[in-house]
């Protein structure tokens, strides 16, 4: 698979990663051994870039990781967690102390003395424009219990603000057909200042797979249940902000767009893999078939102008009123 440089950081990252929220929490239940196999599929087709945090799971999603690596010391992959979300989301927690103690936690869950990335995880936005936080981030870098971090954001305006600053390796921002924001300033401003962009809920939490109708019953501990108007956190992680009616509607045409050999879903990696300034996406995977076709986007051809415009109509159509003034 083809691997790209990961901003400041001075690692390669696949272009098609792995998401595991959902080996921790949040998307129904996942047992170890399945959660084990995805972790394989994705590392035998070629992904070597794990995206996880603290709190997914309380832990669980680190420590499957950990065990997954241990049986395979041959593997060179490219770890990145999260911290902040432990604690009230108020600027104040966002301090060397704390930071130290998330990252000694991960540290012993994922079974490593340095980790290879750490982002703040969607704190509030005032954190962002913050010299402390980032001079503590500086400090961890210093101390050698992180190589390098990045920030996790909601927002355009939080990901430009973290763009700016000097140390920053990489930016998590939303981006799917469904949320075309980003492209407007956060890649061209990340890709000239050399800041890795990685493209989470990158098939808004399942809509762009084309699975879903309006009658589908997500398990009541699945996020896509309880937090479909932002009642846990930030309504843009569920859906990607989009009113699921809509969205199903808007993804069976989305699906119509797949060329021959495509499935939805790989059409919409495939958009995303494409763009300008995108160096990893990281869509999560339940199963080890879903790990090795969300991988398999990376070999497909690249999508012809006629695709890439019926996708930009289709949002302009039905998408960009919903999402583009809040995020």
């Amino acid at each position: 698979m083809e691997e790209r440089a990961f901003g400041r950081s001075g690692h390669q990252a696949s272009v098609v990663g792995l998401g595991t929220w959902q080996l921790g929490a949040d998307w129904g239940d996942v047992d170890d051994k399945e959660a084990l196999a995805v972790l394989e599929a994705a590392a035998e087709s070629g992904v070597t870039f794990f995206d996880t945090a603290d709190v997914y799971g309380d832990g669980r999603s680190e420590q499957t990781i950990a065990t997954f690596l241990r049986t395979r010391p041959e593997l060179d992959v490219f770890v990145a967690t999260k911290m902040g979300r432990r604690v009230d989301q108020i600027p104040e927690n966002y301090v060397l102390d704390n930071f130290r103690a998330w990252n000694d936690r991960s540290r012993r869950n994922l079974g490593v003395d340095r980790l290879d990335l750490v982002q703040l995880h969607c704190p509030p936005t005032p954190v962002y424009s913050s010299d402390e936080v980032f001079d503590a981030l500086d400090t961890l870098v210093e101390e050698e219990r992180i190589a390098a971090y990045g920030v996790s954001v909601e927002t355009c305006a939080e990901a430009l603000t973290a763009i700016a600053r000097p140390n920053v390796a990489s930016v998590q921002i939303i981006l799917n057909p469904f949320r075309m924001k980003p492209l407007l300033d956060v890649l061209p401003a990340a890709e000239k200042a050399g800041v890795a962009i990685i493209a989470r809920v990158p098939l808004a939490s399942g809509l762009l797979s084309g699975k879903y109708t309006k009658d589908t019953v997500f398990a009541a501990n699945d996020h896509r249940t309880y937090n479909r108007h932002g009642e846990s956190f930030d309504q843009g992680e569920t859906f990607s902000g989009v009113d699921y009616e809509t969205g199903v509607e808007a993804a069976v045409e989305f699906a119509a767009l797949a060329p021959e050999g495509f499935t939805p879903a790989q059409l919409a990696l495939r958009w995303i893999i494409q763009l300008p300034g995108v160096t990893t996406v990281i869509p999560g995977a339940r199963t080890p078939e879903q790990a090795r076709a969300n991988a398999a986007a990376a070999t497909l051809p690249a999508l012809s102008d006629e695709t890439l415009t019926a996708i930009r109509d289709l949002y302009d159509r039905r998408i960009k009123e919903q999402v583009e003034g809040r995020w």
